[in-house]
């Protein structure tokens, strides 16, 4: 019990500084908060929906997830340039000719409050909440920051969405011009090469073992009709006479000749190409001509032996058989030269093909990927043409106001009651504390005790301080007259500070705006 009657009387003579504190802090704390203006708060609540067309129908070209769309709107929505407009707008401010362009900002963005759901799967809703000096301001900077949002995500949708079209366009038009000049590459090509091309290998290499088997056959034939004139000569000149078979075998003419040669040489192309095959007209058209001008040339008469008296009549069968060999002869050996050329120039087409085939499927190879390539973004175009459709018409995701504005009927803040409270509560905490701090630092001795504890001397007597009477009263009157003074000074000290050189509602206004505290 003395314990407890030495801290009061340690406590009761220290008290001036507890009041001094805590009746500082007190006033403060009771002056703002009568003093503070109302603040009034309008919420509104956003669902940020999904596509309305179902993806496996149309899907819009615009693929950004509900919880990263919510972050982008919330990003947008806070932007300088947002909140100085707003603020403008709605003349949020009382002051805000005097406030400079960075307060206005931290000002608008402490009093907006923007919420999303959290979590795993969380709900695409968005609540945000703002706090003005009126009612009005409140709901209508709320409906602004709306309208903001709506137009700010319908043209960033549709922005996206455009552009992703406008993309494919080009790149429908930037590989069909590739594709166009690929092809004209690949016809130049075949133009310049049209007789060394892969399509017409097998063609040529008939062509050539037909031509080859013509040059074979020619070549037997004029080692027959040279034979036959080695044996004639041998007939003669051993019997003096041809033999009369021969002699009476039919003689035809120059032109008979060849257009027998002729039908020869049709009878054997119509054993291997058919009648439209351009070998086969060609052919028929030379028989053609050499049928009419056989019909044309006059008759020659044989000549006999009476019409050459100088002669033998075998001399002169001689002559006529050897001259008939000799121009058939003749005839074989311009059709084997004419052979000739056309294989000569169809080795070396053939001799080019591969060259040109490797060529041509380079060509093609290049074609083929254009193509292929093409053809994904014209898919792709239409993609997304039916997207920034999507877009353009709402069907995409959209946000939808699930709560509008409302016009707060009471002021949401400030708790005065808790603010003078509190400010007491902690003016009274600190005037303990600010006591017990002096105590802490006071080592002067004021008990037996302390004597024994500090010199470790015992004293046999210890002998109070007795005061006079007009000492008590002075004392006594001394601590009334600064009660009074801390309890009835101090106070209206403060609330003079307050009328006449800072309100100390603006102070504490910009220091919660400073340190980011909603009152």
């Amino acid at each position: 019990m003395s314990e407890m009657k030495y801290y009061v009387s340690i406590f009761l003579r220290r008290l001036h500084y507890f009041l001094i504190v805590s009746v500082a802090i007190a006033a403060i704390s009771v002056i703002a908060a009568f003093t503070l203006p109302p603040a009034y708060e309008s919420q509104t609540r956003l669902l940020l929906e999904g596509p309305q067309i179902p993806s496996e129908l149309a899907s819009s070209t615009v693929m950004v997830g509900l919880s990263e769309q919510l972050e982008i709107i919330e990003q947008r929505l806070m932007t300088r340039a947002n909140m100085l407009d707003v603020a403008r707008n709605q003349n949020v401010f009382r002051d805000m000719q005097e406030m400079t362009a960075d307060e206005i900002v931290e000002a608008m963005r402490a009093r907006t409050v923007v919420q999303t759901a959290s979590g795993r799967n969380p709900t695409p809703i968005m609540n945000i909440r703002f706090e003005a000096r009126s009612p009005q301001i409140a709901a209508a900077v709320l409906n602004e920051y709306l309208t903001r949002i709506e137009n700010q995500n319908a043209e960033f949708r549709t922005s996206r969405a455009g552009n992703t079209l406008e993309f494919f366009r080009q790149e429908v038009e930037r590989l069909g011009r590739d594709l166009d000049i690929q092809s004209a590459r690949i016809l130049e090509f075949k133009t310049e090469n049209s007789d060394a091309l892969p399509e017409s290998l097998e063609y040529r290499l008939d062509q050539q073992a037909t031509l080859q088997e013509q040059v074979r056959q020619i070549d037997r034939d004029i080692t027959t009709l040279r034979n036959q004139r080695t044996r004639l000569e041998e007939i003669f000149e051993a019997t003096g006479q041809v033999s009369q078979a021969e002699a009476a075998a039919p003689r035809l003419s120059r032109e008979g000749q060849r257009l027998q040669d002729l039908q020869a040489q049709l009878d054997e192309a119509l054993s291997i190409y058919s009648d439209t095959h351009p070998t086969v007209k060609l052919l028929q058209t030379r028989i053609a001509q050499a049928e009419e001008r056989l019909e044309n040339a006059p008759e020659e008469e044989p000549q006999t032996a009476e019409t050459t008296p100088d002669q033998r009549p075998g001399d002169v069968r001689l002559e006529l058989q050897l001259g008939e060999i000799d121009t058939r002869v003749e005839m074989l050996q311009e059709q084997r030269t004419e052979i000739e050329e056309r294989l000569t120039g169809l080795s070396e087409t053939l001799a080019e093909t591969p060259g040109n085939t490797v060529s041509l499927e380079e060509l093609t190879r290049a074609y083929e990927n254009v193509e292929e390539q093409y053809n994904m973004a014209v898919d792709r175009l239409a993609k997304a043409t039916t997207g920034e459709r999507i877009e353009s018409l709402s069907r995409g995701q959209r946000i939808s106001i699930i709560e509008p504005p409302a016009t707060p009927t009471e002021p949401t803040k400030p708790n005065r009651i808790l603010i003078a409270g509190g400010g007491t509560a902690f003016g009274i905490l600190a005037g303990i504390g600010l006591v017990f701090l002096i105590e802490l630092l006071n080592r002067t001795a004021r008990r037996p005790e302390d004597i024994v504890n500090r010199l470790g001397v015992r004293p046999l007597v210890v002998l109070p301080y007795a005061r006079t009477r007009s000492e008590v009263f002075r004392k006594r009157l001394l601590k009334f007259t600064v009660y009074l003074a801390i309890l009835v000074g101090l106070p209206a000290a403060v609330y003079m500070v307050h009328l006449y050189y800072l309100p100390l509602d603006l102070l504490a206004d910009r220091a919660m705006n400073k340190i980011g505290v909603r009152w």
